[in-house]
């Protein structure tokens, strides 16, 4: 395992038009690139994840043969506007030499990607046999797939859509309103926004999980009223547990910046709408959905099966809602390997 920064210090153009004085992208790459330079599985990780998927997904990683570091290069990058290695908001601004904070530009999924391709030309990457990524790592995979036709021989997209639903946007927006509402999130310091970061963290946690799981791990076990008020309920001390959680490791910037690049997915966008765009994607494709994912429907999946020319559409019963992609690895793998 190795973790690496790539930088870049030709100038940056944003989607938006804003410039950078070049990027720098963090990543964890496995095992070796053959002669040919084409044995890549490259990962997409979700909205505060890192780029070392044996964090988050290794379940998946060391139980499946189709991610066997002895003949594959394994990889994944951290995006740009994260705290994990990539350029982001705590990065010094070389104009002021002080951290970025509120003046870091906002990134689109297309910007992340055209990132990406600097890392790939860097490394001579040839072709990749198979792009992975659930979620908002799920949306770079199916920008990529169609910004570069010819790259992948295999997609798995997981959980995920071709443009990012007024449904989800509430979501992020009621957010970034916690957020906005810590008043110190004016502030140009490292920890701006935290305690709003901690109740976003909260409500995110209502899109990411289901009813079910809730009701079957938080319910409470006391009897009487007298002790129950002494005591908060099980759901509230795991809510506030979470978002203590990710406060520790995270930062309310990126948060910000990272759920807005979500809002912003469209891969119709300039391209004569979704399903023209969908159209251009010539991998081979696995779609994978979580039944009980309340953040991105079975249905939106159904649609990139829909559009996609060579997609097949799995659906994976599960109560754990949108957190089904990370946590069903057994689910996940035999499909995988199926297909």
């Amino acid at each position: 395992m190795i973790h690496q920064i790539f930088t870049s210090d030709v100038e940056f153009e944003l989607e938006s038009g804003e410039k950078l004085n070049g990027i720098h992208l963090g990543y964890h790459s496995f095992g070796e690139l053959n002669a040919e330079r084409n044995n890549v599985v490259w990962i997409f990780h979700a909205l505060t994840a890192n780029s070392n998927p044996f964090d988050w997904w290794s379940d998946l990683i060391v139980s499946s043969p189709k991610f066997n570091v002895k003949t594959q290069f394994i990889i994944c990058v951290n995006i740009p506007g994260s705290c994990y290695g990539s350029i982001g908001p705590l990065s010094i601004n070389p104009s002021t030499e002080e951290p970025f904070y509120h003046q870091f530009p906002l990134f689109t999924n297309r910007d992340v990607i055209k990132a990406f391709q600097l890392l790939k030309e860097h490394l001579e990457i040839n072709s990749i046999e198979m792009g992975i990524g659930g979620s908002l790592g799920g949306q770079q995979l199916i920008e990529w797939a169609i910004t570069e036709p010819n790259l992948f021989k295999t997609i798995i997209p997981l959980a995920t859509n071709a443009k990012h639903s007024p449904w989800g946007i509430a979501f992020n927006a009621s957010q970034r309103w916690a957020i906005e509402n810590d008043p110190s999130w004016v502030l140009n310091i490292n920890d701006a926004g935290v305690e709003g970061l901690k109740l976003a963290r909260s409500i995110a946690l209502l899109s990411y999980r289901s009813a079910e799981i809730y009701n079957q791990n938080q319910l409470d076990e006391i009897e009487d009223v007298e002790t129950a008020q002494k005591f908060e309920h099980k759901a509230i001390s795991y809510q506030k547990y979470q978002g203590q959680k990710l406060a520790n490791r995270f930062n309310a910037y990126s948060y910000y910046l990272l759920s807005k690049m979500m809002d912003l997915h469209d891969v119709g966008r300039d391209r004569g709408g979704l399903k023209n765009a969908l159209a251009n994607i010539k991998a081979k494709t696995l779609i994978i959905s979580i039944s009980s994912d309340l953040l991105f429907p079975v249905a939106e999946q159904s649609f990139l099966n829909q559009n996609i020319q060579l997609a097949q559409h799995c659906v994976i019963e599960t109560n754990y809602g949108h957190d089904g992609f990370l946590v069903e690895t057994t689910k996940i793998d035999k499909l995988i390997s199926k297909f």
